[in-house]
């Protein structure tokens, strides 16, 4: 019953176009992510000679590659790989950021001197930038793009939760808990937390946004998801040199990265608007 009323107040409070729009996109994204964990048409992997540059069809719905694989299957696999990895990869940040910024925002003094001003530095370097730097020094691999687009990200997730537990942290129901005698990590965690997840939840999905094309943007330049693995990013890489003998080669892993974009996009505007 709980969960069910919990269910009713959230789409009572999120309803608007965007939001619903948003929302439904995701959820087919995290449908064929999902599915692609379990099964393809087709393996990615798998070569056919003689279906080199093949059209789309009825067998072949998004055609086949330069080495005859289903771009369809591909493009499943690419989707769930972007998607795991955005969704790890915005974890690490929230996470880190939370801790981070409840700390300095609630705490304040030297902490939040010392530790802000070890944020700003990383935060003055672009995230992608920053991630090229840690994938340098660990390799190019799924898992080392994961977590150098994770370390990326926390500067800014820190410096938006520090910023709102700084007004939350003055505000009265703050200072009534600590008369009656709330312990501090009861404060940051139960008190003031619930009452900065609509920011934190349009942060969290702008977070999405950027790790998709930061991903996408890494594995076309050959550091992120490694053959033969499928990646959005990478197949526009392998697409680009046959864009007019086979455009549907680009169009269609194209299409995914803009599909996920937009429904992150709304999703984030819906939340924003409903706040």
């Amino acid at each position: 019953m709980k969960i069910k009323s919990f269910v009713k107040r959230f789409f009572k409070k999120y309803h608007g176009f965007n939001f619903v729009c948003g929302l439904v996109i995701c959820g087919i994204i995290f449908l064929a992510a999902f599915i692609a964990v379990f099964h393809t048409p087709y393996g990615s992997t798998e070569m056919n000679a003689s279906l080199k540059f093949a059209s789309p069809s009825f067998a072949h719905i998004f055609g086949c590659d330069n080495y005859g694989r289903d771009i369809f299957s591909r493009v499943l696999e690419g989707i769930r790989n972007t998607f795991f990895i955005a969704l790890t990869t915005v974890f690490i940040g929230t996470f880190a950021g939370i801790v981070i910024g409840a700390g300095c925002g609630y705490y304040g003094g030297r902490l939040d001197h010392v530790l802000m001003r070890v944020n700003d530095a990383l935060f003055a370097f672009p995230s992608v930038l920053l991630a090229l730097v840690i994938i340098s020094l660990l390799g190019p691999s799924s898992f080392n793009v994961t977590i150098a687009l994770g370390i990326a990200f926390i500067p800014s997730f820190a410096r938006i939760v520090r910023s709102e537990y700084k007004k939350q942290a003055a505000l009265d129901y703050v200072q009534s808990a600590k008369l009656m005698g709330a312990g501090d990590l009861r404060i940051i965690f139960v008190h003031i937390l619930p009452n900065i997840l609509p920011v934190l939840m349009s942060s969290v999905m702008i977070g999405f946004n950027n790790a998709v094309l930061a991903e996408a943007g890494l594995s076309y330049l050959g550091i992120g998801v490694q053959p033969p693995n499928a990646s959005l990013g990478r197949m526009l890489s392998e697409a680009q040199s046959y864009i007019f003998t086979a455009p549907w080669y680009a169009l269609f892993p194209g299409l995914m990265i803009i599909i996920m974009v937009l429904g992150f996009s709304l999703l984030s505007e819906g939340i924003s608007e409903n706040s």
